[in-house]
C-alpha cells in the first residue's frame, strides 16, 4: 500500500516545514490546490516558489491535486515547478482535456483523474484508457480534517471489478481505521493529511499507515 502525505495549507512557511519533514520519511508528497471557485476553500497556489525548495525536495517526488475550475490553465505551472504527477477533476476537465494531455506528454509526467464523492462513476469512462490511475475523493474537496465518507467504498469495489488494472487512490479522512476499510475495498494508494501531521510523531503515523 502506497501512502502519500498531503499538504493543504495557505502559508508557504508551513508548506516548507512539512516538505522538510515528509522528505525524511516519504517517497512522495501530495499538494492539494483549491481555487475558491471549484471549491469553497482557497489555499496556496504558487508552484514557482517550489523552485526555492530544491534542497528540501531532493529525493522526494511531488503529486499535485488540482481542485480548480480551469485545470488546463494550471497544469503547466506545476509541471514546470517539478511535479511528477498531476491529478485533474473529471467534473472540470472536459473542454480542456486535449490541452492537458499535450502538456503532460511534453513533460513526461503521470496524469490521474479525480471525482468528487457525489459524482457518478460514469463520468470516468472516457478517461480510463488514457490515465494509469484515478482518485476517488472520500470528502468534499477543500480543507483538511473532514470525515471519511464510507459510501466511497462501494465505488472502489466497482472500479476495481470493472477495471482491475487501474490504480485507485483515495484522498480524504484517511486514518488507521478508514485506511483498513479502503485497502480491503481494493484501494492502491492512500493520501493522508491530518492523521499524519496532527500526530506528535508524523513519521510513526506514516509508517503505521504503511503497515496496514
Amino acid at each position: 500500500m502506497q501512502i502519500i502525505p498531503s499538504i493543504n495549507e495557505t502559508d508557504f512557511e508551513e508548506i516548507r516545514r512539512k516538505i522538510g519533514l515528509a522528505a525524511s520519511f516519504a517517497e512522495w508528497v501530495h499538494f492539494d490546490v483549491s481555487d475558491g471557485e471549484f471549491t469553497d476553500f482557497k489555499n496556496w497556489n504558487e508552484p514557482e516558489k517550489l523552485l526555492e525548495l530544491s534542497d528540501e525536495l531532493s529525493g522526494i517526488r511531488c503529486e499535485v491535486h488540482l481542485m480548480v475550475a480551469e485545470p488546463q490553465a494550471e497544469v503547466e505551472r506545476w509541471l514546470s515547478a517539478g511535479a511528477a504527477r498531476i491529478i485533474v477533476h473529471a467534473e472540470m476537465v472536459e473542454d480542456g482535456w486535449p490541452m492537458v494531455i499535450d502538456k503532460m506528454d511534453n513533460f513526461g509526467a503521470e496524469l490521474g483523474i479525480a471525482v468528487n464523492p457525489e459524482t457518478p462513476l460514469e463520468i470516468l469512462k472516457p478517461y480510463l484508457k488514457a490515465v494509469p490511475f484515478i482518485q476517488l475523493l472520500a470528502v468534499k474537496p477543500g480543507p483538511s480534517g473532514q470525515k471519511f465518507n464510507e459510501t466511497i467504498l462501494s465505488k472502489i469495489r466497482i472500479v476495481k471489478r470493472e477495471n482491475p488494472e487501474t490504480r485507485v487512490e483515495i484522498d480524504g479522512g484517511i486514518n488507521l481505521e478508514t485506511a483498513k476499510l479502503a485497502k480491503k475495498a481494493g484501494a492502491d494508494i492512500l493520501v493522508s493529511g491530518s492523521y499524519i501531521w496532527q500526530s506528535p510523531e508524523p513519521e510513526k503515523a506514516y509508517e503505521a499507515l504503511k503497515e496496514i
